[in-house]
């Protein structure tokens, strides 16, 4: 079996690649290539990679290459984890926004768009280059903005997943708070790609008791912290809302932070000089603990279940995934990409039955959804007029002038990056 990593040379490789070791009898992969234009960082990344492997005595090769083609070759699956730009870009995107008093974020608002933007052409690009070489090898996408990106690859005819840490780094912490196994925690996880709720917490499977309520009794001081969100905002929801709603749940207030703290991607950049610098000490055989701050926390655990199950191997019997809708929300358009739980197969995913949501939920996912629509077709065809719809829709833009001063910036800080700008 033939696992390819687009984006190899980043510095989350590692947590990948520990997790490839360690669950090697789900995923049990002969060749790992990665595949990255940054010929440096990936001989870095590449030689810890081969370390990690050997330390934990796993016998597959591990190969690096420069060369898109040569790499996703025979590929039985290509997991794409790419930055356009690089933290470069990343640091405009979280900037620029909060000039015009919305928030800077890279997955989100308008941020979120110039990241899209820049990079749907791109693994377009990436796609038909894997379906020249290999036409029936699956995609794994774990670049973001997941939910545009997928749909893009979908609607291009490609066999795609999309995938995102968040569901399973709430699995893992319901499970530690609750003392049990994470694989008995169940999550009724709806909505998209960085817009999620978790509106039942259930042990065992689907069909278990919902243990929301009493999770959010004895633990809703530690779930409100961690999605840094008050209390009473979780207490009167009564599900457990993504932290990316923390955006559109206390804008205003997120935007001030911002502005006063030095930005996430400045953060990222330091610690990526460091790991990468520690990736080069040929003595180190393991992922280090500094990784665990970069984030993509748990994502090498939700790739290698995806993976196995797209391959035959086994894997979940329900996991978290970004797929097409096919009426599983029927206030969306059945091309929409939603995220939540399904099974998944050789054919790919199949989402769980959701029940009514309530119109608090289903209002803002419709809306975001008709943003990422047209965030697509500004994505896929350009031009000026396309930006600026896309974030006038966008709920955390949403008024004119903002647009339009919003769509200056974006062209002006990604013109290097918009083929048609």
């Amino acid at each position: 079996m033939k696992l390819a990593v687009v984006g190899g040379g980043s510095t989350y490789t590692p947590e990948l690649i520990d997790g490839l070791a360690r669950l090697r009898d789900s995923l049990p992969i002969e060749e790992l290539v990665l595949v990255d234009p940054a010929a440096d960082r990936l001989e870095l990344v590449g030689g810890l990679a081969r370390r990690i492997f050997a330390k934990q005595g796993h016998p597959g090769r591990i190969v690096t290459t420069s060369d898109v083609d040569a790499g996703v070759a025979d590929a039985d699956a290509v997991l794409l984890q790419l930055r356009v730009g690089g933290q470069a870009a990343r640091q405009q995107d979280e900037t620029w926004p909060l000039e015009c008093g919305c928030v800077g974020q890279e997955t989100t608002g308008a941020g979120g768009l110039a990241k899209a933007l820049r990079t749907v052409p791109v693994v377009l690009d990436i796609a038909e280059r894997v379906r020249r070489t290999n036409p029936n090898a699956w995609i794994i996408d774990f670049t973001n903005p997941v939910g545009i990106v997928t749909r893009a690859l979908l609607q291009a005819g490609h066999k795609a997943v999309g995938l995102c840490n968040v569901a399973i780094g709430f699995q893992r912490k319901f499970a530690k708070l609750l003392d049990v196994a994470p694989g008995e925690v169940h999550l009724d996880h709806v909505g998209l790609n960085h817009l999620t709720w978790e509106t039942g917490v259930r042990l065992g499977g689907p069909g278990g008791d919902d243990i929301l309520p009493k999770l959010l009794a004895e633990h809703g001081d530690a779930v409100a912290a961690d999605l840094r969100m008050p209390r009473g905002i979780v207490d009167r929801l009564g599900v457990v809302p993504s932290y990316y709603l923390r955006y559109f749940y206390q804008h205003d207030a997120v935007v001030e932070e911002l502005r006063t703290k030095p930005s996430r991607a400045a953060e990222v950049a330091q610690m990526e000089r460091e790991l990468l610098e520690m990736y080069g000490d040929p003595t180190l055989d393991e992922k280090p603990e500094l990784l665990a701050k970069r984030g993509g926390a748990f994502y090498s655990e939700a790739a290698v279940d995806l993976a196995a199950s797209l391959l035959g191997n086994g894997g979940s019997p329900y996991q978290v995934v970004n797929t097409v809708n096919n009426g599983t929300l029927p206030f969306l358009p059945d091309d929409a990409v939603i995220e939540v739980q399904a099974t998944v197969d050789g054919k790919g995913a199949k989402p769980l039955a959701v029940p009514k949501l309530d119109p608090l939920y289903a209002g803002l996912i419709a809306n975001v959804t008709g943003y990422e629509d047209l965030a697509l077709q500004a994505a896929l065809h350009g031009g000026r007029e396309r930006v600026f719809k896309a974030l006038l829709a966008h709920p955390l833009v949403g008024q004119y002038a903002y647009a339009e001063a919003l769509t200056d910036r974006l062209i002006a800080h990604n013109r290097e990056h918009l083929a048609w700008a």
